[in-house]
């Protein structure tokens, strides 16, 4: 994916966020909103990320925690979004890229629509030295925790039935929803555990690679089964997600990338997180 950066590529080891807890004014162009997970304080709360576009502050951004339903018109937002937000470090995760965003603050400033006007920011910021084993083998709490890394080879998308939340979620969509009722907001809906569950089979570009197996926690993929999976077969149902984000995303005229990241508490776990998928620029691989 050659490609002349904005400002090159985001350093491979992140910056360490300031001492103190004053306010920084982020803009961040959103590459990724992970599925939303249960949260006793919030209902629930998704991770957001993206690639930061202020030259001043280069590098991959994370925002958590934000809950999608409670944000109003002038907050809410979507991939590939640019937005200007006001943050804090995330004091109880160590991992530098993460800050709690203020989000009465943020405002979208301008949507990248096309493929054309995402690369030119997009594609530098894959660096070829940068494999998944590599981000493995140097897993701190100090190193890089998120990245977009090109597979050498796709060879599965395992979709499996999700086995609903853990008693602990569960616990903790209960403790919120009764706070919702005392309060008098009887008519929101608890989060739902999805369907399915997806994992990716993939080889990284590192010689040798043995391969990885890493799952899938776009909330496209859940947004998919509630909007499109409707009443069908589990086997149907299976077979339209692994069409979509195997056959068509991962295509072979898609020049794909994943957008990966790991666990506050396991830095050497790491997920997809997202698909970046322009087209190719000429003909097939």
């Amino acid at each position: 994916m050659t490609q002349l950066p904005m400002f090159g590529q985001p350093p491979d080891t992140p910056a360490s966020k300031p001492a103190g807890d004053q306010v920084v004014t982020l803009r961040v162009l959103v590459t990724v909103k992970a599925a939303p997970n249960p949260s006793d304080k919030y209902g629930e709360t998704v991770c957001v990320a993206g690639l930061s576009v202020d030259p001043a502050r280069p590098g991959w951004v994370r925002l958590y925690p934000i809950n999608f339903r409670e944000l109003g018109g002038d907050a809410s937002f979507k991939k590939y979004d640019v937005v200007l937000v006001d943050a804090v470090p995330a004091r109880q995760d160590a991992r530098r890229e993460s800050w709690r965003p203020l989000m009465p603050t943020l405002h979208v400033e301008n949507h990248l629509a096309k493929w054309q006007h995402r690369r030119p920011w997009l594609d530098p910021a894959i660096n070829p030295q940068v494999t998944m084993c590599r981000l493995h083998r140097g897993a701190t709490m100090n190193s890089q925790s998120l990245a977009l890394i090109t597979p050498k080879r796709i060879t599965g998308l395992r979709i499996t039935r999700h086995p609903g939340w853990t008693a602990s979620q569960q616990a903790k969509i209960d403790a919120y929803m009764g706070q919702l009722t005392l309060f008098g907001n009887e008519d929101r809906t608890p989060l739902r555990a999805p369907r399915f569950t997806g994992t990716y089979h993939y080889e990284c570009e590192e010689p040798g690679c043995r391969g990885h197996k890493q799952g899938f926690l776009d909330w496209e993929f859940v947004a998919f089964q509630i909007l499109r999976l409707g009443d069908l077969n589990d086997a149907t149902a299976q077979q339209e997600l692994e069409q979509r984000f195997l056959n068509e995303l991962c295509a072979p005229d898609r020049e794909v990338a994943f957008y990966v990241g790991n666990v506050a508490a396991h830095p050497g776990t790491f997920s997809v997180l997202g698909v970046y998928y322009p087209p190719l620029r000429s003909g097939p691989r």
